[in-house]
């Protein structure tokens, strides 16, 4: 049973990233989204063999009780600059709107269960709320092929941003892996960043309840 609350969760949290994302994106003027399947409330459309494969199973590791922080990410959504009116901009609009559904969903969910606090609604709710903070989390991280690549480009000036780009299409996923491999100690350094953050903002939404 608690298996398939975390698996659920795991559907839901990367459904309402992508989902807020491919919206977004259709919103700006850009239907490529739309057109590739990703306006979807289908996790599977949302699907990426590798970032999502590896939340899946860091998410089944903690339903059997290991203490870590699930993290990954889903399959990018298509995104053509030349249909949006500021593509810089824009693309940055595109990529934080899935953190913001995550954190949105996650601050819902712990009013529900600030009104209701008993360990079912706990159970089940908990696991959404610590899988949709810890996405939008990782997911902010200013590597690509995350969210916060974009971000970090939109927010910088054109010429530092031009730069930053052509870096990050080079070395992104590189570092990306670098940051998530394991360390010596046995601890990704990308888990040492993200954790404290994490447990911060469940502190703050579930006080009492939050425990990473």
């Amino acid at each position: 049973m608690i298996i398939i609350v975390w698996i659920l969760a795991f559907a839901i949290t990367i459904t309402i990233h992508e989902a807020a994302n491919a919206w977004t994106s259709d919103r700006l003027g850009d239907p490529s989204a739309r057109l590739a399947g990703r306006l979807s409330l289908n996790p599977l459309n949302h699907y990426d063999p590798i970032g999502t494969t590896l939340l899946l199973v860091l998410v089944i590791m903690r339903s059997m009780g290991f203490p870590i922080v699930p993290f990954g990410w889903a399959k990018p959504v298509p995104v053509d600059p030349y249909n949006l009116q500021n593509p810089k901009k824009d693309s940055a609009l595109i990529s934080l709107a899935g953190p913001l559904a995550n954190l949105g969903l996650a601050s819902a969910l712990a009013i529900i269960l600030r009104l209701s606090p008993n360990e079912t609604v706990f159970a089940i709710l908990y696991p959404v709320i610590l899988l949709n903070v810890a996405l939008a989390v990782f997911n902010l991280v200013p590597v690509y092929p995350l969210d916060g690549g974009k971000i970090l480009v939109g927010l910088l000036p054109n010429k530092k941003a031009r730069s930053v780009e052509l870096f990050l299409n080079r070395y992104g996923f590189l570092l990306l892996i670098l940051l998530v491999f394991p360390s010596f100690q046995g601890a990704s350094l990308i888990t040492t960043i993200i954790t404290p953050i994490i447990g911060i903002i469940l502190k703050i939404l579930v006080p009492g309840f939050s425990t990473i």
